[in-house]
């Protein structure tokens, strides 16, 4: 984990250290299969130089029933998103999208597609940590997320 932050960290230093970087905060909810179906609800902070490049970091919390029994998970996540397409304004509303996740039971690298930003289709695999289940059972093994981020700026119009 501490590799990964370092990482991601190293990235965005690196294509901060020339130009302006704006900061936007997120909502985010959504679905989860992780050997398990969970809902998603948690925060991003989508960093944004130029929207070739566009970096998020969050925190949610996975809730699900697990053997019957209800059950949370806290989860971290960190995603770049990429699309270099220039002067093309219908191409670049996709981006290509690349991250981790953990949580207290596993880690799990990430691909898929992101929808302006706003829509996410990502798959992976988690690898779990050793000897951790939630309710008896281990998570691990093919991970698909759904995603729908909304942008605190946009809800906030939307309610005045």
């Amino acid at each position: 984990m501490k590799r990964l932050l370092f990482i991601f960290g190293f990235i965005f230093l690196s294509q901060s250290s020339s130009a302006q970087v704006t900061i936007h905060k997120m909502l985010h909810v959504g679905y989860v299969y992780q050997n398990q179906s969970f809902a998603e609800l948690g925060g991003r902070l989508l960093f944004l130089n130029n929207d070739d490049f566009i970096y998020r970091v969050g925190a949610s919390a996975l809730v699900g029933s697990t053997n019957s029994k209800f059950a949370i998970l806290p989860k971290l996540q960190g995603d770049i998103l990429i699309n270099t397409e220039r002067n093309v304004d219908v191409f670049h509303s996709y981006y290509f999208l690349a991250g981790a996740e953990a949580t207290s039971k596993y880690i799990a690298p990430k691909i898929g597609a992101s929808l302006f930003g706003i829509i996410d289709l990502t798959g992976g695999y988690a690898f779990p940590f050793s000897g951790q289940t939630v309710k008896g059972k281990e998570l691990k093994g093919f991970n698909l997320n759904f995603t729908i981020n909304l942008p605190l700026t946009m809800l906030h119009d939307l309610l005045n």
